[in-house]
């Protein structure tokens, strides 16, 4: 595959974004600071990292207005250097795609619409009545049940499984019955699904996806869900059923989210995080506790085991 090359003025005409130095400037690939090369092109967002702008090797840096003074090497001035430099990785992306069209080994039912400029990889099984849309893309051994919908320009990476079952279990006093579960799962348009995540289809309503939404590697997200446009849900999460989870937000790995819940729009969860109840105003929101050693730990656990009886002793106090 023939390496791409860019000059420091492509890229700024490309993205759109000022420059300073040689026009001329080549770049062929993408790095660190501390790793790129005289042909890379690498970025400075976080101060943290700044230390490393004066040595770095780089053919040029991709940072904002007040770091400008720091670097020592050609730039491209940003209001937002990582989005601009996720702008110009696109740029660098030469990973093969599954070919366009149905791979061979790929399984798929009957009366199912797949738009003709769709990607099936190898071994993808697609249920009875499924819809794929325009430039959507499924890696090998993605699983879609019957019924499944997939919008325009969704990426589904490899071993995710849509439409399976939800946890649906009623009992009798003796034993499970299994409720049968009669809906779907909906994937809106531009939407990103990682590898190995499951999406349970609903019980009588649809399980959504709406516009834009990104979700990480191993999600959990259960029957009836609902997620807003433009979410986004790291790794290890999971969703628990019949939960509505609002637009623009932002979900930490290892997440854990109850059912039959409202989050709004705008909220933000960091790694962790335990939901119970519904979130009614946007903001950050957090409820793990960080690790400790042992020691301190079980001493921690033996003052939270105190905290009734000490609260039962304040609030005598404050009476009397």
């Amino acid at each position: 595959m023939r390496e791409k090359e860019y000059s420091l003025s492509d890229i700024s005409t490309l993205i759109k974004i000022p420059f300073e130095g040689d026009p001329n400037t080549k770049i062929s690939g993408v790095g660190t600071l501390q790793q790129a090369g005289t042909h890379h092109i690498t970025f400075l967002d976080n101060p943290r990292y700044r230390k490393y702008l004066a040595n770095t090797k780089a053919g040029a840096v991709v940072l904002s207005e007040d770091n400008k003074a720091f670097a020592k090497t050609p730039v491209l001035i940003s209001k937002n250097p990582y989005l601009d430099f996720a702008r110009i990785l696109q740029l660098f992306d030469q990973r093969p795609l599954p070919d366009v069209g149905i791979h061979p080994t790929a399984v798929v039912g009957k009366n199912c619409k797949i738009d003709s400029t769709a990607r099936i990889g190898a071994h993808c099984i697609i249920g009875d009545s499924c819809v794929i849309g325009a430039e959507s893309c499924l890696w090998p051994r993605v699983t879609l049940y019957d019924g499944t919908q997939i919008g325009d320009r969704v990426i589904i990476h490899s071993g995710a499984v849509l439409g399976s079952d939800g946890f649906g279990n009623a009992h009798d006093g003796t034993k499970w019955i299994k409720v049968p579960q009669l809906g779907r799962v909906i994937i809106k348009n531009n939407v990103e699904i990682g590898a190995n995540t499951t999406i349970d289809r609903g019980a009588l309503e649809d399980t959504i996806l709406e516009e834009g939404v990104r979700v990480d590697n191993q999600v959990q997200i259960a029957h009836n869900v609902r997620i807003g446009a433009h979410t986004a849900i790291a790794g290890c999460v999971g969703i628990a059923g019949s939960t509505t989870i609002g637009k623009h937000c932002l979900i930490g790995g290892g997440t854990g989210i109850t059912g039959h819940i409202d989050i709004c729009d705008g909220v933000m969860l960091a790694g962790m995080t335990g939901v119970t109840k519904s979130i009614t105003e946007p903001g950050v929101y957090s409820s793990v506790i960080s690790a400790q050693k042992n020691l301190a730990w079980r001493k921690t656990v033996v003052r939270l085991r105190h905290l009734d009886k000490l609260f039962e002793r304040v609030e005598r106090l404050e009476k009397s």
